[in-house]
C-alpha cells in the first residue's frame, strides 16, 4: 500500500475522531520512533517472558503516554479547521469548487485558488510534510510543493488569508510559532521544517514519567497501600496528576468529549452523595484517597482490561499489520482483487468490496481502510459509470468490513475476549456468520446497482489472478497460520508473534520488500505509534469502569433501562441499539464498546440475553456508528475522496450495510439467534445461517431499485419474519417472499415489450 497523502491522512485522522499528530523531523523523530520500536520489542518480548500484570500495564503506559504528548500537539488553529470544514462540508465542495480531471483536487473557489491535491500538506498544517516552497504567482501567495511541470506535480497555493499560521516563504525570516508555540516554517534551502514540541509538551511528559515511575519503584509496597493501607500524600497527588493527564491525552488524540464524559464520572463518584436519596444513581460519596485507590493502585482503574488489551492484543496485532504491509501483502490484496473480479459490470464493485476484506487484515481501521481503498478504487468505479455518491457507499462499506471482519478484528473484539475470558479464536467464531452475511448483503445490493446504474467493466492493467497467487500468495500463509495456531491451543499473543516473525521471514521472497534492519526497525516504532491514541483512550476509560465498580452505577443504569422498557426483550434491545450509535456518535468505536459494556450489557443480560449474544450485540452496533447517519464517519471520508453528497453517500453506505445493522437482532431476539454466532450444533448452525441468507438476500431486494413498490415492500416482511429464525416465521416469510416473485413475474409480463 502507498503512503497516504496529507489530505488524505488527514480524512482518517477525522474519521478515526483523532487529531493530527505532528510531524517530527530530525533527532527527535529518530528518538521517538526508537522509543516506538523499543516498546514494541518489549510487548513482545512480555509475550514469551511474562510480567506481572500491573507491572507490566505501568510500564507499557509510562513509555506510551509520554509520546502521546510529543507526538500530538494540543489542537489545531483555526485557519485549517475553517480549511478542513469546507473540504468535508455535507453539501460536497464550497460554492465555486470544481473537481479536477484526476479526482484527487478541488479547486476552491475562483480567484484567488487554493489548490488541494495529493499528497498536499494542506489538511497536516500548521506541521508541514518536507515539499520544496516558493512564492507563488504574485506577492501574495506561497506555494507548497514543487512547481507544476509537465507531470503536473501537486502544489498548495495560498493567500495569505488562508494560509496556516507559521507557513513562510523560503528566504523570509524565520518561521512563526504555529499553534501552541511549535515552530515550523521553511528553512534557507526552502525546505519544510518539523514541528517541535513546546515547552508544556516537555513538562507534560516528563509528569507522565514520574506518576507511573513513582508506583514502578516499588510496586508491592504501592500494591499493599492500595488494597489495605491508607495511601500517602504522595500517592494521591501522583493519582490526581495521572488523571488530569489521561484526560489531556485523550483531548489531544480523540478530541474533548471524552475527557467531558471521564470528568462527569469523576465528580459523580466525589459528589454522588449529595443525589436525592431516593434516586437510584446515588451512593454515598468517595473521598479522592478513595478514587485514587480504586484508579491508580490496582487493576480496576487506569491499569484494568481496556489497558490490557492495549498493552497486549491492540500493539501485537499493529505490528503484525505494520510488517504485512512493509513486506507488500497490501499491494498484494489489491491487485488480487482487481485480477479476480475483471469481466462482469459488476466486478468493479465487488472488486472493492473484496479489496476492503482483504485490507482489513493489515489496518484493522474502518476509516484508515476507506481512505487507502478509495485513492486506487475510486478512478475504477467511476470508470466503471458509477455515480459519485453509490460509489462512496460502496467504499465506505467496504472500508468498514475491516472492522467487523476475522481475522483482525476491532479493538473491541479484543476486549470481549478479555472480559469473557475466551479465546480470541472463540470471537472470531463469533464473528464468522455475520460477516459472511455482511458481504453477502454488499455483493448482492452491487448486482443489484450495476444493473440499476448500468454500470460497464473496466480493465484494469493487473497480473492474471494464477500468476499472482503463485508469485505472491505466500502472503496468506500468516494470516491462516494464526487461526492455526490458535486452535492448536496458542494463545492469541503467542499466534501473532508467530505469524509476524513469519511474515517478516516471507518477505525476503519479494525483492522490493524485503525487511532490512531498517525496515523492521519502521515497523516496530510504526506498530506502537499507531496505537497511541487508542492506548490513551483505554487508559481514560479504566476511569469511567473503575466509577461503576465503584459506586455500583453500572447495575443502577441497566435496571433503569429495563424499567423504561417495561421489561420488554424487543423494546430493551432497541433503546440499547439506539444508546450505542448515539454514544458512537460522539466517542471512538473502542470507548462507545467499553462504556456500553459496563451499562447496557447488564440491561440485556438481565431479560436472559446470553452473555456473548449481549456483547456481540453491542459490538456490532458501537462499530455501525461509523456508517450511521449523520455523522457516517466513513461514509465522510469516502464522500471526500468521490466529490460526492455526503449525506447521500451516508444514505447508500446505509443501504450496503443495513444486513449488519438487522442481523445483531436476530441473534439477541430469537432462541436460534446462537446459531449466527456458531453456538450449536453444526446442523442448525448451517439452516440459520441459510435462512438468514435469504433474508439478506430479500432486503436487497427491499432495499434496492429495481423491483415495484409491492415486490419490494412484500420482500422486508419476507426479510423481517425470516430473521425471527423460528419455524413458523421462517415458513412465513418463505411464503410472502414466494407471493413476491410471482408478483414481480406478473407485473414483469405485463410491461410491453
Amino acid at each position: 500500500m502507498t503512503e497516504l497523502s496529507d489530505r488524505e491522512a488527514a480524512l482518517v485522522a477525522a474519521g478515526e475522531q483523532e487529531r493530527p499528530a505532528r510531524r517530527l523531523a530530525g533527532p527527535l523523530r529518530a528518538g521517538v520512533w526508537m522509543i516506538g520500536g523499543l516498546l514494541s520489542a518489549y510487548s513482545i518480548a512480555v509475550v514469551f517472558w511474562p510480567v506481572e500484570a500491573l507491572q507490566h500495564r505501568m510500564t507499557f503506559l509510562a513509555v506510551a503516554l509520554p509520546l502521546v504528548f510529543l507526538c500530538y500537539r494540543s489542537g489545531l488553529g483555526p485557519p485549517l479547521r475553517r480549511l478542513l470544514s469546507r473540504l468535508t462540508r455535507p453539501d460536497g465542495p464550497p460554492a465555486g469548487a470544481e473537481a479536477h480531471p484526476d479526482a484527487k483536487a478541488l479547486a476552491l473557489g475562483d480567484a484567488p485558488t487554493l489548490e488541494v491535491s495529493a499528497p498536499s500538506v494542506l489538511p497536516d498544517a500548521p506541521t508541514l510534510r518536507e515539499f520544496p516552497a516558493h512564492k507563488g504567482a504574485n506577492a501574495d501567495t506561497v506555494v507548497i510543493g514543487d512547481p507544476p511541470g509537465p507531470a503536473g506535480a501537486p502544489t498548495v497555493e495560498m493567500t495569505p488569508e488562508a494560509q496556516p499560521a507559521g507557513v513562510q516563504v523560503a528566504g523570509e525570516a524565520g518561521g512563526a510559532a504555529a499553534e501552541g508555540g511549535g515552530a515550523v516554517g521553511v528553512d534557507e534551502a526552502g525546505r519544510a521544517k518539523g514541528e517541535w514540541p513546546t515547552v508544556a509538551d516537555w513538562l507534560l511528559a516528563l509528569a507522565s514519567l514520574a506518576v507511573l515511575l513513582y508506583p514502578l519503584a516499588d510496586i508491592e509496597a504501592f500494591r499493599d497501600r492500595g488494597s489495605g493501607a491508607a495511601l500517602s500524600e504522595l500517592d494521591v497527588i501522583a493519582g490526581l496528576g495521572l488523571t488530569l493527564l489521561l484526560l489531556e491525552a485523550v483531548r489531544r488524540t480523540v478530541g474533548s468529549v471524552l475527557s467531558i464524559i471521564c470528568a462527569i464520572f469523576l465528580l459523580y463518584a466525589y459528589f454522588g452523595s449529595y443525589l436525592p436519596i431516593d434516586w437510584t444513581i446515588g451512593h454515598r460519596g468517595f473521598d479522592l484517597d478513595q478514587i485514587v485507590s480504586q484508579l491508580y493502585t490496582g487493576t480496576e482503574g487506569f491499569f484494568g482490561v481496556p489497558l490490557q488489551v492495549a498493552a497486549t492484543y491492540i500493539i501485537l496485532f499493529t505490528i503484525y499489520g505494520a510488517v504485512l504491509d512493509f513486506s507488500g501483502a497490501s499491494k498484494f490484496f489489491i491487485d488480487l482483487s482487481f485480477a479476480a473480479f475483471r469481466k462482469s459490470r459488476s466486478a468493479p464493485g465487488r472488486t472493492v468490496t473484496t479489496a476492503g476484506f482483504l485490507l482489513g487484515t493489515v489496518s484493522g481501521s474502518g476509516v484508515a481502510t476507506t481512505v487507502s481503498l478509495g485513492s486506487v478504487a475510486w478512478p475504477v468505479l467511476r470508470r466503471a459509470g458509477y455515480p459519485r455518491e453509490p460509489a462512496g457507499g460502496i467504499l465506505a462499506a467496504g472500508g468498514i468490513g475491516a472492522i467487523l471482519s476475522p481475522p483482525t478484528l476491532g479493538a473491541a473484539a479484543f476486549i470481549i475476549a478479555e472480559v469473557m475470558r475466551v479465546s480470541y479464536l472463540q470471537v472470531l467464531i463469533y464473528a464468522t456468520v455475520p460477516t459472511i452475511l455482511y458481504y453477502l448483503g454488499i455483493f448482492l445490493a452491487i448486482e443489484i446497482d450495476s444493473r440499476r446504474f448500468r454500470t460497464q467493466a473496466v480493465r484494469v492493467d493487473a497480473p492474471g489472478i494464477g500468476r499472482l497467487l503463485l508469485r505472491f500468495g505466500y502472503h496468506f500463509s500468516s494470516l491462516v497460520l494464526i487461526v492455526v495456531l490458535m486452535a492448536l491451543d496458542r494463545s492469541a499473543f503467542q499466534a501473532v508473534v508467530i505469524a509476524t516473525v513469519i511474515a517478516f521471514a516471507l518477505s525476503f521472497l519479494d525483492p522490493a520488500h524485503r525487511m532490512g534492519p531498517k525496515r523492521v526497525g519502521q515497523a516496530l516504532a510504526k506498530g506502537t505509534l499507531e496505537v497511541l491514541p487508542v492506548t490513551a483512550v483505554c487508559a481514560a476509560a479504566g476511569i469511567i469502569v473503575g466509577v461503576i465498580t465503584q459506586t455500583g452505577l453500572g447495575l443502577n443504569l441497566s435496571s433503569i433501562i429495563v424499567d423504561l422498557a417495561a421489561g420488554n426483550l424487543i423494546l430493551t434491545t432497541v433503546l440499547a441499539a439506539l444508546a450505542v450509535m448515539l454514544l458512537g456518535l460522539a466517542v471512538p468505536v473502542t470507548a462507545s464498546f467499553i462504556i456500553a459494556a459496563v451499562i447496557i450489557a447488564p440491561a440485556l443480560m438481565a431479560l436472559g440475553v446470553a452473555q456473548a449474544e449481549a456483547y456481540m450485540f453491542i459490538f456490532y452496533y458501537a462499530v455501525l456508528s461509523e456508517v450511521s447517519p449523520p455523522t457516517a464517519l466513513s461514509a465522510v471520508a469516502a464522500a471526500a475522496i468521490t466529490g460526492g453528497n455526503t449525506y447521500r453517500t451516508m444514505m447508500m453506505t446505509w443501504r450496503y450495510t443495513l444486513p449488519a445493522f438487522l442481523v445483531p437482532f436476530a441473534f439477541v431476539l430469537t432462541p436460534n439467534g446462537q446459531a449466527l454466532l456458531g453456538q450449536g450444533p453444526f446442523g442448525l448452525v448451517l439452516l440459520m445461517t441459510a435462512v438468514s441468507a435469504v433474508a439478506v438476500a430479500a432486503l436487497a431486494v427491499a432495499t434496492g431499485g429495481l423491483a415495484g413498490t409491492p415486490e419490494r415492500l412484500l420482500a422486508a416482511v419476507a426479510a423481517v419474519l425470516l430473521l425471527f429464525l423460528e419455524p413458523v416465521p421462517i415458513v412465513a416469510g418463505l411464503s410472502v417472499l414466494a407471493v413476491a416473485a410471482v408478483v414481480h413475474l406478473i407485473r414483469r409480463r405485463s410491461v410491453p415489450a
